[in-house]
């Protein structure tokens, strides 16, 4: 019986447990459906208000961005206050399900103990004492669902803000403090608990994230966590203290960062300082570190390391703002400002003086330059600037500045602060370099026409000289006596003496004549007959080919031979030995240079294949050597070995004039843009000096035999005289020092001094000129 009745008790506690968590359930049900309804009402009665507000306001609140802020903020109290609920209701639910769990054990100790006290109670008994502990939790449910319902405005206003942070809120990455980018080509960001990828939020693309701010007035607060690949909008709050932080402020509003000071001492009624130990000694001791310091302070500035007189400089407080300097302050690249363009003068006046304005022979005088040489602008005089028409090389112009602006290099050139002075060669003064001549001596006049060729004889005693007046003169140098004259009947281009025999040459038209003359001793003149005498069979013995080249003749009337020739003479030198004799003809081709032979009478061409227009030819002073000048270069051959040595280049616009040094190692060339070049064989084919003396045509250069002189002359009726010192050490370069510049002839026909030669034996200078004069200059 005992234990039956204990299965009845242990079976009525299980239907009472039961009953009570279904009674529980439907509390809770029954208390969360009251809230909720209650809430939504309140929350609509009030949403209702506040679009009347706004409705009957909106003209008050021009900005919409302020209404929308302010509802913005509504809703966030109405969110709070609906949490606020939440939590309060909770709380009741959990104050009610305590107070019936406490019912219930009360229900249970009166039952256990009505049981012992009572064991033949019925199962009725137990039934009515748990209907009636149903019915006061239910009561009390229901009293604890009214107090929830009509406190829910209490609790909203009481309840505080949860002070949760979102640091405490668990990270939706769980890859860890990993480098995002190694995520970046992959479709998941990290993994769950469970081991299964968490997959990317697809990103938007531009247009719609566009359409979404234009369509979102909150979008400017919404950024993006790409850690945890969340959009996160941000707070009033939030932004006031970014704001706070961007302006260097504190980012609380609260915080005083200057607060008062707060004395926690209190001075009154003090009688007695802090400390009243007496002054140490070490307070009237100078320092040793300090000592130490100032050694080291002194040190310093005598070795200079530390200096106490240079001061900073002071920057100028005013610049030239159009001064070409402005841009070497500027940092980053290199910076070249371009030239400016050049500003216009008188010229370019509209009524400018007469003296800028060009005659109408002067216009025409234009058209003949060269388009480079010619005026860019001709002035023109107009009565007032209205009449002035629009320029029209202007579009041209701008043109090229654009060209010369893109296409032309500009690079900084760092100017040398150099003393011209100390730029020129130390030449030697001419005062030391004496005697060269200076001054005219003497004139020789008789001539009709220009004088175009002049030779010295090799005693000095005599001077031949030929004319376009077709005559040939000789003189006596020291008087100027006229001894002898001969009439060719044609222009004479060369006259030239024989270095061994009182023989002339003399070149006029297509004939060469070697004239035999009064000068010299008896001996030499029965010489000069059998070496002139040419015999009848002579020239039929002849084979054709000298036949068409030349042919000799005897000069009856004037005594000699004559050489006749296919082309005009323009030039005659004679061998150093007397024997042979060289003549040019620039139209003869391949046949323009010729060597005569005059003891045997033969006549042959040089061996070598000539290019060009020779203008010029002459024998080496001393070795078997040849020069030949066309227009372009010289030409060195050698007459034993038969081939070209060396070619020399002066890089002129045309060659007029050759003479070789008595050395035979130099040699001088005159052109016709009026430089004179000289060249040292032994350095190199180029020019060792260019001298630019002659503002015309140079006609004529010639060495001095014995003394270290050189002359130039030219059409602008000057010959300058220089010194040339060559040395035995050739490891010392020539020495070349202007001298003098002649002037005393006068200008025929655009033609000036048209030779010069210097005396055999004296330091003097003789010059023909085109006014039909010969001077002679001594020191």
């Amino acid at each position: 019986m005992r234990s039956k009745r204990n299965l009845n008790t242990s079976d009525k506690k299980d239907d009472l447990q039961k009953r009570k968590e279904s009674n529980l359930v439907e509390i809770e049900k029954r208390i969360e459906e009251a809230a909720t309804q209650k809430r939504k009402e309140s929350n609509l009665v009030e949403i209702e208000k506040r679009i009347e507000e706004a409705e009957t306001s909106s003209d008050d609140f021009p900005f919409v961005s302020d209404f929308e802020d302010s509802e913005n903020d509504d809703d966030e109290t109405l969110t709070g206050d609906e949490g606020s609920s939440d939590e309060s209701g909770s709380q009741e639910s959990d104050l009610s399900v305590s107070e019936d769990e406490d019912a219930v054990q009360s229900s249970d100790d009166d039952e256990d103990d009505d049981n012992a006290a009572s064991p033949h109670g019925d199962k009725d008994s137990v039934e009515d004492d748990n209907d009636s502990t149903v019915s006061k939790a239910d009561e009390h449910d229901n009293d604890g669902v009214e107090d929830n319902t009509g406190g829910s405005d209490d609790s909203r206003e009481v309840v505080e803000e949860s002070d949760s942070s979102e640091d405490e809120v668990a990270p939706r990455n769980t890859i860890g403090d990993v480098p995002l980018k190694w995520y970046k080509d992959e479709e998941h960001i990290g993994y769950d608990l469970s081991g299964k990828k968490i997959k990317k939020k697809e990103k938007k693309s531009k247009l719609d994230s566009f359409l979404a701010r234009t369509d979102d007035s909150k979008s400017w607060r919404k950024i993006i966590d790409e850690y945890n690949d969340e959009e996160v909008e941000l707070t009033k709050e939030e932004i006031n203290l970014i704001r706070r932080m961007m302006d260097s402020k504190a980012p609380h509003a609260d915080f005083d960062p200057y607060p008062s000071y707060i004395d926690w001492f209190t001075w009154d009624g003090a009688k007695h300082p802090l400390s009243n130990a007496p002054e140490p000694k070490r307070r009237f001791i100078p320092s040793k570190w300090d000592a130490k310091k100032v050694v080291k302070y002194v040190r310093a500035i005598r070795s200079g390391q530390i200096k106490l007189d240079d001061k900073p400089k002071e920057e100028p407080k005013f610049y030239d703002l159009w001064g070409e300097a402005s841009s070497a302050g500027r940092q980053g690249l290199a910076y070249i400002p371009a030239p400016k363009p050049k500003l216009p003068g008188h010229e370019e006046s509209y009524n400018p003086s007469l003296e800028y304005i060009p005659t109408q022979e002067e216009i025409n005088a234009y058209q003949l330059m060269f388009e480079e040489d010619r005026p860019k602008f001709i002035p023109k005089q107009y009565t007032s600037l209205r009449s002035v028409p629009a320029y029209e090389k202007a579009v041209q112009e701008t043109f090229d500045r654009c060209l010369d602006l893109y296409l032309c290099p500009r690079v900084h050139k760092k100017r040398i602060n150099i003393d011209p002075e100390s730029l020129k060669p130390k030449l030697p003064s001419p005062r030391n370099l004496k005697p060269y001549p200076t001054t005219c001596y003497l004139e020789y006049r008789g001539h009709k026409g220009p004088v175009v060729t002049i030779s010295a004889e090799s005693t000095g005693q005599w001077l031949a000289s030929g004319s376009k007046d077709g005559t040939v003169r000789i003189w006596e140098v020291e008087t100027g006596r006229c001894l002898q004259i001969w009439d060719i009947g044609e222009p004479i281009n060369e006259v030239e003496w024989n270095p061994e025999l009182p023989v002339l040459a003399v070149a006029a038209g297509q004939d060469v004549f070697i004239l035999k003359t009064s000068c010299g001793s008896d001996e030499h003149q029965k010489k000069i007959e059998d070496l002139l005498h040419v015999q009848p069979q002579v020239e039929a013995d002849d084979s054709d080919t000298n036949e068409s080249i030349v042919n000799w003749l005897p000069a009856d009337t004037h005594g000699g031979i004559r050489l006749k020739h296919f082309k005009t003479v323009t030039k005659v030198e004679w061998h150093r030995k007397g024997d042979y004799l060289s003549t040019l003809m620039p139209s003869g081709e391949s046949r323009s240079v010729l060597v005569h032979q005059l003891s045997k009478k033969l006549t042959q061409r040089i061996p070598f294949k000539t290019k060009g227009i020779h203008v010029s030819s002459a024998f080496h002073p001393t070795r078997s050597m040849f020069f030949a000048a066309t227009k372009k270069d010289v030409r060195v051959y050698d007459l034993l070995k038969q081939k070209l040595v060396k070619k020399l280049e002066p890089g002129v616009r045309e060659i007029s004039s050759l003479a070789i040094h008595p050395g035979g190692d130099n040699a001088i060339v005159g052109s016709k843009d009026g430089k004179l070049c000289w060249f040292d064989m032994d350095l190199s084919s180029k020019p060792y000096k260019v001298l630019r003396c002659h503002g015309k045509d140079i006609t004529s250069v010639a060495y001095h035999r014995s003394y270290p002189l050189f002359v130039s002359s030219s059409d602008d009726c000057t010959a300058y005289v220089f010194h040339g010192m060559v040395y035995s050490d050739l490891n010392q370069n020539p020495l070349i020092v202007p001298l003098e510049i002649l002037r005393g002839h006068s200008s025929f026909d655009g033609r000036g001094v048209m030779d010069c030669k210097f005396h055999p034996r004296q330091p003097w200078l003789f010059t023909a000129g085109a006014d039909s004069l010969i001077k002679l200059y001594c020191h």
